[in-house]
């Protein structure tokens, strides 16, 4: 699983010109999916999102975690994140989960991640037309890797 997360004192996703999910301060995380992601992929991802300490604290310092700051939380699937560019210019996304597999795997991570952070965490919807706003707050984004722990 791969995921980008991005700091946002704001984000929103738009299906049909109707807003699906809003949130304000928080965190907006793009997860990608792969065929061979599984619950510990999930498990070990939502504990490192939830607990990275990316917000700052009384000094300005980076040192709150989403969960210490009470902050929102929009997941939004996107497997363009697996494409590959290696060859040519159109990208392959042969290494992304087929939706029979990423559907699942995606609801899973969410309710776990829901769990972890303990608050509803709101999402786009999958396969769908987003539209994805935000308003990156520093700007901090990170990418995280679950096959790359160590």
């Amino acid at each position: 699983m791969i995921a980008v997360i991005q700091r946002v004192t704001s984000a929103s996703v738009t299906i049909d010109q109707k807003i699906k999910s809003k949130i304000g301060r928080g965190l907006l995380v793009l997860i990608g999916i792969q065929p061979d992601d599984d619950k510990n992929d999930i498990d070990w991802l939502s504990r490192k999102i939830v607990n990275l300490r990316i917000f700052n604290d009384e000094e300005n310092v980076m040192n709150k975690s989403l969960k210490d700051v009470d902050g929102e939380l929009l997941v939004v699937s996107q497997f363009t994140l697996h494409a590959s560019t290696k060859k040519g210019n159109r990208p392959s996304y042969i290494a992304a989960a087929k939706p029979e597999i990423a559907i699942l795997l995606y609801e899973e991570f969410v309710t776990v991640i829901s769990s972890d952070l303990e608050k509803q965490a709101l999402t786009g919807e999958f396969g769908a037309d987003m539209k994805v706003e935000l308003l990156n707050d520093g700007p901090v984004t990170i990418i995280i890797d679950s096959k790359n722990k160590k």
